[in-house]
């Protein structure tokens, strides 16, 4: 599918300034759109919505298909009468600095729940019809998510009371739970009825607020940039819903789990340890479940990035109890037969293919025959060859661009421009100055001007970028745990009109 040369903003929704302790689906939202708008932005880039878990990575949902019920406005809750401001004044935190998941969890999640309970008890005729529409169409997921997440909780707090070492779902659940053995499954659906209809009303507040929001960017001629990540969680209802198209054990336990091998991001490479796809039983039904996944994930967003989309040619599979990802090897994916069954039941595919890392021939031909735009990093263009000189066959290098791609100052997974720079030796400092002509004063947005004056159709640049901030903003670090990861949020001063207009004034310059 053809883009049209645009440029965009990278910002996760848990980023967004907010009254309480992470970024929500309320007014700070829309007004956000509304910077854009001012910006002359036509993107906005997120990261997947899914409900998170450990270590609160987007990239690692407890569900493919639900959305990540953190992220749900207690403004418009309180709007729609199912919270008072009394509940809100509750709020023991303070407005500012990063997300607070201990204060999400500890204090949020009760008056969602809270919220939830009195829609079940009290919701207008029309509002109960819009629920039961919302369940009927979803639930080819919603009923094993609901289901499956509160049989979560219910053996993560029984196993904190027995003190287990190994509280993971196919560890200690109940087996028959495990296997979803209908009449173990009916008993406990029965006993925690009402808990699993909270689960529902969640998501129903969830994608109610997020549609909204969608269509006030798109009326707005703002599109959304998605983000799938290419496998699913090991702790998710997708596996426990689905065991029979991953390769796990009769107990649902994986017997090889995904990663990378050693990159630019860690030497001994990427341990993800998601369960891997058994590509043939996909194959065998028309690849049905992906097909659903996309077409679903379309309805959200209006462009979707596919996560590691290398491994829908070929996947780096390690040995489940591999201590690193060294010890994996490269397997071969129908990636091709898969894509094209997608495009015969979608039609043209609006997909951006995430292809860093190794590349070969074979991804490159995927990506290209089917038309999708990759993915440049200005971060990675900077380099030097053995013999010292100047590598100028560096794919990252705007003058090396295909017009088919989406070009980055840096992504989640980056440290910040201004944070990189400041890292960067002192003849790599100099390589950069060289190359753009300039001196360090203003280095980061002249990195952003030879973004969004390259070849490439799209330039999206992360919201810490325009801001200019330092390796304290950074979003993530790959293959790493730290409380500081995915937690990074700003203020609403920062929808500044010194950004906007300057932002603005590249993006007219450059026909954008």
């Amino acid at each position: 599918m053809k883009f049209p040369r645009a440029a965009g903003v990278l910002l996760h929704p848990t980023s967004l300034p907010s009254d309480y302790c992470i970024g929500e689906l309320g007014s700070k939202a829309f007004e956000f759109v509304d910077f854009l708008v001012k910006s002359k932005v036509k993107l906005w880039q997120i990261l997947p919505l899914g409900p998170t878990g450990y270590g609160n990575s987007p990239y690692a949902a407890m569900s493919t298909f639900a959305g990540n019920p953190y992220l749900i406005s207690l403004e418009y809750l309180e709007k729609d009468g199912y919270l008072s401001k009394e509940d809100l004044n509750t709020y023991p935190g303070s407005i500012s600095g990063k997300v607070d998941y201990d204060l999400v969890e500890n204090w949020k999640m009760p008056l969602l729940e809270k919220a939830a309970a009195k829609f079940m008890e009290s919701a207008p005729g029309e509002e109960e019809e819009r629920f039961s529409f919302f369940c009927s169409e979803t639930e080819s997921w919603l009923d094993d998510f609901a289901l499956f997440t509160v049989i979560k909780t219910y053996y993560d707090i029984k196993a904190e009371k027995d003190e287990t070492s190994d509280s993971r779902w196919n560890y200690y659940w109940d087996r028959k739970i495990i296997l979803k053995e209908k009449e173990a499954v009916s008993v406990f659906s029965e006993k925690y009825s009402k808990d699993i209809e909270i689960i529902k009303v969640l998501q129903y507040f969830f994608f109610t607020q997020w549609i909204s929001l969608k269509e006030y960017a798109n009326n707005k001629d703002i599109s959304i940039i998605g983000d799938i990540p290419i496998y699913v969680a090991a702790c998710s209802s997708d596996l426990w819903s689905n065991m029979d198209l991953f390769t796990v054990d009769s107990d649902g336990r994986s017997t090889v789990v995904a990663g990378v091998p050693p990159d630019y991001f860690s030497e001994t490479g990427q341990l993800w340890g998601n369960p891997i796809y058994k590509w043939k039983e996909h194959e065998a039904d028309g690849f049905s479940w992906w097909i659903s996944r996309i077409e679903w994930t379309l309805k959200l967003v209006d462009i979707v990035r596919i996560d590691h989309f290398i491994g829908l040619e070929a996947y780096w599979e390690v040995p489940a109890n591999a201590p690193t990802a060294e010890y994996g090897k490269w397997v071969k994916a129908p990636g091709r037969k898969m894509l094209k069954s997608l495009k015969s039941k979608l039609g043209d595919l609006p997909i951006i293919a995430e292809d860093l890392g190794v590349i070969t021939e074979d991804v490159e031909a995927l990506r290209d025959d089917f038309e999708f735009p990759g993915m440049k990093v200005l971060q990675f263009a900077f380099s030097f060859r053995e013999d010292g000189s100047f590598d100028t066959g560096n794919i990252f290098l705007p003058f090396n661009y295909n017009p088919n791609s989406v070009v980055y100052t840096g992504t989640h997974d980056n440290d910040t421009t201004r944070g990189w720079y400041n890292s960067m030796t002192d003849r790599e400092r100099d390589l950069v100055r060289r190359y753009l002509g300039r001196p360090d004063n203003d280095i980061v947005w002249d990195l952003i001007r030879e973004a969004l004056s390259s070849v490439a159709r799209y330039t999206v640049i992360p919201m810490q970028d325009l801001m200019d901030l330092g390796s304290e903003a950074r979003m993530n670090k790959p293959s790493t745990m730290g409380e500081s990861n995915w937690s990074w949020r700003f203020e609403e001063e920062s929808f500044s009109d010194f950004i906007s207009d300057r932002l603005g004034s590249l993006i007219q310059l450059y026909g954008r």
